[in-house]
């Protein structure tokens, strides 16, 4: 079963003729018609969930904000009855990700062997997994998944067959690309935090399965 992600993008404004303490959070936008694509790389490097390639996540298991706005507690409680539709809550500031060394890497290779075979644009990514059935005979290792699965030193290559088997350790860009899915969350986030402020604009998520 997959894990997907939910969430709202909220920002902090007050009108004129208000003191900004008295200023509460909004929902600005439902993350779905943002982003909701299922990347686990990018739920580890920024919220830990599905961290497969071991990033020190930036933003992981904060719990529903205090001051959370009234939709986001709206939606989470109608979800409380069914704990696998909304679970790992947690929220970053755009102060917090525009601070973010994107060139950071993993702390640890990737649990995942990266797979790749040569073609005509050169040697191209086909897959990885934390178990490979070819892979596990040609190593001669168990032939079923183990739990923590093997772990080899980063560059670590095996060729089998057609197919460059490969330990790697990821950035947090090759994550969370800069082009990618994640672009049109940051383009919402900057923008609200031109008017109101970086830490008066937070991404507030959680996971279903």
């Amino acid at each position: 079963m997959g894990t997907d992600i939910n969430g709202f993008v909220e920002c902090r404004a007050w009108h004129l003729h208000e003191e900004e303490e008295d200023a509460v959070w909004r929902a600005a936008i439902d993350l779905f018609f943002l982003n909701i694509t299922r990347n686990y790389d990018a739920f580890g490097c920024l919220f830990g969930m599905r961290n497969y390639a071991n990033f020190r996540p930036l933003a992981a298991e904060r719990g529903l904000p205090a001051d959370a706005s009234e939709t986001v507690r709206s939606e989470l409680d109608a979800l409380a009855q069914w704990p696998d539709q909304a679970y790992g809550t947690t929220w970053i500031t755009w102060a917090e990700l525009k601070a973010v060394d994107w060139d950071e890497q993993a702390e640890l290779p990737d649990s995942r062997i990266h797979q790749y075979r040569q073609t005509s644009d050169g040697l191209t990514l086909v897959g990885k997994a934390s178990w490979d059935a070819r892979f596990a005979q040609a190593l001669q290792l168990p032939q079923r998944p183990s739990d923590p699965p093997q772990s080899w030193p980063d560059g670590t290559e095996w060729l089998i067959g057609d197919t460059l088997y490969r330990s790697e350790t990821l950035r947090r860009r090759d994550a969370v690309r800069e082009d990618g899915e994640w672009k049109p969350v940051w383009t919402v986030m900057e923008t609200l935090a031109s008017r109101h402020g970086d830490d008066n604009v937070r991404l507030v998520v959680w996971f279903d399965n």
